[in-house]
């Protein structure tokens, strides 16, 4: 095995073990979290070597940059975690497993017309990305505009809504996120209990490199990871 190889072996088995010792403690099953690589910063062959060591979900913030990947290594997931803007929206049909990012009601209708409007999109899976700190510098569902918009998102047609997604603040204290994680967990079951169809919304992304244990203690399905697991490479 060649040094970057090695390197990223060990950085994927220290995620993966603390991932798995955050669902110990929340006496969850290891296997109810999802690992999304996020490449933003990537090089194509650290992208390569997380492929070879068996990883098969990736997030990507550009949606350019995710369609050239994808169409690279189609054999894998590619999950759209950055923010898409409306002109951008038909780019990404039939690229990604799964839209992180929808921050308005705009986009998801927008979202929605193109699935009614093209024969390959289908039903197209998104997360609401919810600003659950209130930070300006965060896209997002405002928490009470989210639930303003409610009934009138989950009645779209063509988009499958699996859930939620938020970033906390950046802090060096993983303990800070916890709050906002814990509410946007709250929010998830809030608005199951909503929706007239019953909609199980059984995705949480939230959580990224320094802070994707507490996330997982409180609830999260997918973790966002890019640093943790490039460590050591150059």
């Amino acid at each position: 095995m060649s040094s970057l190889l090695e390197t990223l072996a060990l950085n994927l088995d220290a995620v993966r073990q603390r991932a798995a010792e955050a669902c110990r403690v929340a006496k969850r099953s290891p296997d109810s979290v999802q690992l999304i690589a996020v490449t933003k910063y990537a090089k194509i062959e650290w992208i390569a070597g997380l492929i070879s060591l068996g990883l098969t979900r990736f997030g990507e913030n550009r949606p350019q940059q995710l369609a050239e990947r994808q169409a690279r290594w189609p054999q894998v997931e590619w999950h759209l975690i950055g923010h898409l803007q409306r002109n951008k929206a038909k780019s990404v049909l039939g690229t990604t497993a799964l839209i992180h990012s929808v921050d308005s009601s705009r986009l998801a209708e927008r979202l929605s017309e193109l699935a009614s409007t093209s024969d390959s999109a289908g039903r197209i899976p998104i997360l609401c990305e919810v600003n659950v700190s209130g930070e300006a510098s965060k896209d997002g569902f405002p928490l009470d505009d989210l639930l303003i918009a409610w009934d009138q998102l989950t009645a779209l047609p063509g988009v499958d809504l699996r859930g939620l997604m938020t970033m906390a603040p950046l802090s060096d204290e993983p303990e800070s996120a916890r709050p906002v994680f814990a509410k946007l967990r709250k929010l998830r079951d809030e608005l199951r209990g909503r929706s007239a169809d019953s909609l199980a919304l059984p995705e949480l992304s939230m959580g990224m490199s320094g802070d994707f244990e507490v996330a997982i203690q409180e609830g999260a399905t997918l973790i966002r990871v890019g640093s943790r697991l490039f460590e050591g490479l150059a």
